[in-house]
């Protein structure tokens, strides 16, 4: 069942929870999801085989926005997978949506969203998206933006 909701989500991962990841109300801290999201990002970003590294004559990535809706509580024990893809791609920015499951329930725990910004981190300010990140992105999701 999640397979298929993933099936557009050219990128995936498996993330089990720990112990810790929950808190005093005996469910997963809201904030470890965002963490989850930060993994899926970079995960992402490595399948486009782009250093995210700030720093060099390269464009960086900086988060600008990102919000997340949360839909069912995880506990432990429990493996969330995870997928991420590319929604919307401007001339200096990127959306990129992720969906979280639980393994254990079989559904749906969490929506996120991010606005993904390209930095140029030595000047300090944000530049329009690199021919060849836009051109690995294409590969990535197997469309044009």
């Amino acid at each position: 069942m999640i397979a298929a909701q993933l099936k557009d989500f050219p990128v995936r991962d498996s993330i089990v929870v720990a112990w810790s990841d929950m808190d005093a109300a005996q469910h997963v801290n809201n904030t470890v999801y965002l963490v989850w999201v930060e993994r899926l990002r970079i995960t992402y970003f490595d399948a486009l085989g782009y250093d995210v590294s700030p720093g060099g004559n390269r464009a960086g990535f900086i988060l600008a926005w990102t919000d997340c809706k949360y839909i069912f509580p995880v506990t432990y024990p429990d493996t969330v997978v995870a997928g991420v893809r590319i929604n919307t791609v401007e001339a200096d920015r990127f959306t990129m949506e992720t969906h979280l499951f639980s393994e254990k329930h079989q559904r749906i725990v969490a929506i996120s969203k991010q606005i993904v910004v390209c930095y140029d981190y030595t000047a300090l300010k944000k530049v329009a998206i690199p021919a060849e990140l836009r051109l690995a992105m294409e590969k990535v999701e197997g469309k044009k933006f």
